[in-house]
């Protein structure tokens, strides 16, 4: 027979260690600790709200925290990123960016599926653009990966599925729209720095691949930020109130009218975008606040992966 009082006991004594390790960790290290411990509580009890709200509390310290740049430019390069200069905060991060990349090829699983992809893409596309796709995809991965990491949500390494992209699965809620805007944009602003450093290398070595690839990439980063589903840009709108939505879905919408004559694809697209965001703006679930930081993040990134359907390239 189970014993209640015993498993009360066990449960107490993982709480004041989880409590323990938090208090000596870093901020990224202690929310991976709280998160552990909240879920050991009941949601009704006052024990979880008080966990919940120290949850939040660290993980909005850690937007004010500077990090790899001084807290004196952290306003320069926050205005940097939002309006596309996100290659450069990926630089100036680029040893965890590095660790990040090379720490997700331990997979096996995420492995399999990578090149199961990439033979897919291969046999449609030859082999540059399926292996520069593949990479591109990987990079939007880890940007997800990184953000979780950071918020100390543990989550599965990514598995790639042929004609969708990629997905990362969470084994931990998040405790805010705010955080979950912060995981979703991560994906499409590193996919931006992919498409970014690609049509640079394109541009140097005179390389038409490198700029196909560039813009390819940057479409299936602007289908993400279609906010419908567990889509990137979806988690993006959690954080936005209704007419913030409104004003983010018409630049959308508008991001995605360059796409209309690409043929009956770019056409189906453009149909989604209108369709997809009209949902977007009237779900039901709508933050206290708008997140300033997600709104603008959003609107950055669509205005400048649009651009890239300007590149001199012919397909």
């Amino acid at each position: 027979m189970s014993c209640p009082a015993c498993g009360a006991l066990v449960h107490a004594e993982e709480l004041k260690r989880l409590a323990a390790l938090a208090q000596q960790s870093s901020p990224s290290e202690a929310l991976a600790h709280w998160r552990k411990a909240i879920g050991l509580l009941p949601r009704d009890s006052e024990q979880f709200k008080q966990v919940a709200a120290k949850i939040e509390t660290i993980s909005r310290s850690l937007e004010t925290m500077p990090g790899a740049v001084s807290k004196a430019k952290s306003g320069k390069w926050k205005g940097a990123a939002a309006s596309g200069g996100v290659l450069l905060v990926m630089l100036a991060k680029f040893k965890t960016a590095i660790f990040l990349l090379l720490g997700g090829f331990a997979k096996f699983g995420m492995l399999a599926s990578m090149f199961f992809s990439m033979g897919v893409y291969w046999t449609a596309f030859g082999w540059p653009l399926a292996v520069g796709l593949i990479l591109c995809i990987y990079v939007h991965e880890m940007g997800h990966i990184a953000a979780l990491k950071r918020l100390g949500i543990a989550a599965t390494a990514p598995m790639f599925i042929p004609g969708f992209g990629a997905l990362i699965l969470l084994k931990q809620n998040y405790f805010s729209p705010r955080e979950d805007a912060r995981h979703g944009l991560a994906g499409p602003r590193w996919g931006l720095g992919a498409s970014i450093f690609t049509a640079l290398l394109g541009f140097a070595i005179h390389s038409p691949v490198c700029l196909v690839i560039a813009q390819w990439n940057a479409w299936i980063n602007l289908f993400n930020l279609l906010p419908v589903w567990s889509l990137d840009g979806a988690r993006g709108f959690h954080a936005l109130r209704r007419r913030d939505r409104i004003v983010a879905a018409l630049v959308f919408i508008a991001s995605s009218l360059p796409l209309f004559s690409r043929g009956h694809l770019g056409k189906m697209a453009v149909v989604a975008a209108v369709v997809g965001s009209v949902y977007g703006v009237i779900r039901q679930e709508e933050p206290e606040t708008t997140d300033p930081r997600a709104f603008w993040e959003y609107i950055g990134l669509c205005v400048v992966l649009t651009a890239f359907s300007w590149l001199p390239v012919s397909v």
